[in-house]
């Protein structure tokens, strides 16, 4: 099975993922990371990582793309569609 991203809006097969030349992570090298343990297919401390991301954001003033529900959503249909049962996000 192919594995399945999310990038800009959409879930794309991994090697049709790709990011734009004035995409400002790729232009400036800003960004965040941040883990996430799948365990039995379910993300593990969801909420406390959700948080940290928010606050990482912020402190770098880098804008949420989407709202941290939004985010959640995402992460679990990642999960989901790459059918993982453990691994990391």
């Amino acid at each position: 099975m192919s594995r399945i991203v999310y990038v800009n809006g959409r879930y794309l097969p991994y090697a049709q993922a790709g990011v734009h030349v004035e995409d400002r992570g790729f232009q400036f090298a800003d960004g965040v990371y941040e883990v996430c343990e799948v365990r039995g297919g379910a993300l593990v401390d969801e909420g406390p990582h959700l948080a940290r991301l928010g606050r990482s954001l912020a402190e770098l003033a880098i804008p949420e793309p989407m709202s941290m529900a939004a985010l959640a959503h995402v992460m679990r249909e990642t999960v989901r569609r790459n059918r993982v049962r453990d691994g990391l996000l």
